[in-house]
């Protein structure tokens, strides 16, 4: 489990399949202090930590993580958004966030509001139910605030501190993004889908 807020920025070093999957060479300031067998948010996406060298992880990701993010389109230099797993008894600064990934949203527009940014994303439409305004979504592992929300795009503000401490900078128009919706609203939703008639 995690929150959202996004502790340091990996860059792929090295990408190689394994089957029908990926596995991933990631360099990081926080790769040291890992040890095999833990679980990392990757973009949004929970991966294993698999193997360690000085500096570096290894994770992989298999085709059912590939077919659901970008991770399919990673190659080396891009850089990673990186959080490891929430302490329990810890402030939960963000949101509940799972590492999973529910499917990948694309950037239709960015804007430099002067001190801020304004980004818009598009999303599956079979997930509009899931989309509030003002409610949590992660993107790419970020925990944010949708607004602006229609049946199938929202906009996110975007301060600097966020922009110089992940990933988001290097986003352009028209790439894709890893989104999970909130985890609270998935079970309200598939709790009421299945209320006797007339409740």
């Amino acid at each position: 489990m995690f929150t959202g807020i996004i502790e340091q920025v990996g860059t792929v070093r090295e990408v190689f399949p394994t089957g029908t999957g990926l596995s991933f060479w990631i360099e990081s300031t926080i790769s040291s202090e890992l040890h095999v067998d833990q679980s990392l948010s990757h973009d949004g996406a929970c991966l294993t930590v698999e193997a360690l060298q000085p500096g570096t992880h290894r994770v992989t990701a298999v085709r059912e993580t590939l077919e659901k993010t970008g991770l399919r389109n990673w190659s080396p230099g891009r850089r990673v958004n990186l959080e490891r797993a929430m302490v329990l008894g810890g402030r939960l600064d963000g949101h509940l966030v799972q590492g999973h990934v529910d499917g990948t949203g694309t950037c239709l527009s960015r804007a430099d509001q002067d001190g801020s940014w304004l980004f818009r994303f598009s999303f599956p439409l079979e997930k509009a139910g899931l989309m509030i305004e003002k409610g949590s979504i992660t993107v790419n592992g970020i925990s944010l605030t949708g607004f602006d929300v229609t049946r199938d795009a929202f906009s996110v503000a975007i301060i600097p501190y966020t922009m110089d401490h992940t990933n988001l900078g290097d986003l352009s128009v028209g790439e894709h993004v890893n989104l999970e919706f909130d985890l609270i609203g998935k079970y309200i939703l598939r709790q009421s889908a299945f209320l006797p008639e007339g409740k």
